[in-house]
């Protein structure tokens, strides 16, 4: 087991909280490209009978949507064409120049697991649904690592598509796990401050260092799915922070919200968490709960929709812009709500 250190100074993230080791990316849709923003080729006409992402003249911005479709009860719409759907940025109209189901393009997914004192009662049991979700979830092409998270933020597993390995790190995540931290390259570093009182709960670094050092280096679908109570303690970055990384890798956010009476729920941070990176919220109760939730995250995983465009706006300046995809048919539609193009004036400093 690696140990993610998180040594900040004045919210500064050192490079690289992870090992410098980088796994190989996953295996892709062909001219799939990195992240939310590509630099392709234009003027070339996308092939619709295959469903591929086109190739478009260099210094073109592509910007990819995943999305899922529900009707009002929530049920997953599969199956519907790019007629049925209109994109806006920043409330203009945007032109959708390819689209495509991507049920069968492979996913990078990232187990991030609280193992802060309030989850002591359910721990166990999330652990062993987790592990019947990765082996119902994941195809021979798909890759996941696992985390967990307390007074430290701690890499049990790093990418791989070995379902014994994964479990295995599953299986690593202790209540608190109170254990001498290691600097990125091996050597021995101070645990995170805790005070002595083996407290805290570094749930918004945790889902930034998953985003920003593990899923912003892949391509292709990428997810994490987050079990947590909601309430952080101790991190050195903000919810904004968290949600800002996940939009930056391209990644959507699921929290499963684990209640217990003893303790509170952040419903409201974890909300705009999944809301804001296109994912879900799913309230679950009791643990006997957790397989049906787990279950609807497999499903719409494996029922999303891609949209590509170049926006009209020709500024790149790396400032945020909204996205919302709208269904002419009035459906609901899951999906991030924008997205951070690149900032031309700090790339050429």
């Amino acid at each position: 087991m690696r140990t993610l250190l998180l040594v900040f100074a004045i919210a500064v993230i050192p490079v690289s909280m992870f090992a410098q080791q980088e796994a190989a990316p996953p295996a892709v849709q062909e001219n799939t490209g990195k992240n939310q923003i590509q630099n392709q080729d234009k003027d070339q006409v996308p092939d619709k009978d295959q469903g591929k992402i086109p190739v478009f003249r260099k210094n073109v911005n592509v910007v990819n949507v995943l999305f899922t479709v529900k009707d009002k009860h929530g049920a997953l719409i599969p199956n519907l064409s790019k007629d049925h759907f209109e994109l806006l940025e920043d409330g203009k109209p945007q032109t959708i120049k390819y689209f495509s189901t991507e049920s069968d393009v492979p996913i990078t997914l990232g187990l991030l697991i609280d193992s802060s004192k309030s989850m002591e009662r359910t721990l166990p049991e999330e652990k062993v649904v987790a592990s019947g979700f990765l082996q119902k979830v994941l195809t021979s092409k798909d890759l996941a690592f696992v985390i967990s998270f307390d007074i430290s933020v701690d890499l049990l597993q790093d990418l791989t598509g070995d379902l014994h390995l994964l479990r295995g790190g599953l299986n690593k995540a202790r209540i608190n796990t109170n254990t001498v931290g290691m600097s990125p390259m091996g050597g021995s570093g101070p645990v995170p401050t805790a005070a002595g009182q083996n407290k805290g709960t570094l749930l918004f670094d945790a889902v930034y260092l998953a985003a920003d050092e593990v899923l912003s280096r892949q391509v292709g679908r990428k997810a994490m799915v987050i079990l947590t109570d909601g309430d952080d303690v101790g991190s050195k970055l903000r919810l904004k922070d968290s949600i800002e990384a996940a939009q930056r890798a391209d990644t959507v956010a699921y929290v499963l919200l684990i209640t217990d009476p003893m303790y509170p729920s952040n419903y409201g941070d974890m909300s705009k968490l999944t809301e804001q990176t296109g994912g879900r919220l799913i309230t679950v109760s009791r643990p006997d709960k957790l397989d049906k939730a787990f279950a609807e995250i497999a499903a719409e995983l494996r029922s999303q929709y891609l949209l590509g465009f170049s926006s009209t706006n020709p500024v790149n300046d790396g400032k945020f812009r909204r996205l919302e995809v709208k269904s002419k048919d009035g459906y609901k539609i899951q999906a991030r709500k924008g997205y951070y193009p690149p900032n031309d004036a700090a790339a050429s400093r």
